[in-house]
């Protein structure tokens, strides 16, 4: 693949309907999906002598936003809930509290000690 191809290839691969899903109908709502897109890439070419060169590369990460939800002409944001985020936050707390209360135990068992 040349460089030129790949560059067609992500700007293919970058466009709104990535971002946003096919509007679609439910219980009398009119359904919009969203998502996060981030995408990136590199290339590169060249020659030396009788070598030739070439190269590339292309990322993309997607990860669900929420959804546009019409109801009677009246527009509203209904944002995805990510599990796994939630969780992981959740742990990176609890794990800062755990220390936190360690190091205020080691402390308070520091100054209870007879010196001597």
């Amino acid at each position: 693949m040349t460089i030129d191809q790949l560059i067609s290839r992500m700007r293919d691969s970058l466009h709104a309907k990535v971002v946003y899903g096919e509007p679609y109908e439910k219980d009398g709502l009119t359904i919009i999906p969203a998502a996060v897109v981030i995408g990136g890439g590199g290339g590169g070419s060249g020659s030396r002598g009788a070598d030739q060169g070439e190269g590339g590369g292309f990322g993309m990460l997607a990860r669900p936003a929420g959804a546009f939800v019409i109801d009677n002409g009246t527009v509203r944001w209904q944002p995805a809930l990510d599990v796994t985020r939630l969780v992981t936050a959740g742990v990176v707390v609890a794990l800062a509290l755990f220390r936190r209360l360690r190091r205020a135990r080691r402390r308070r068992l520091a100054k209870a000690r007879p010196r001597g």
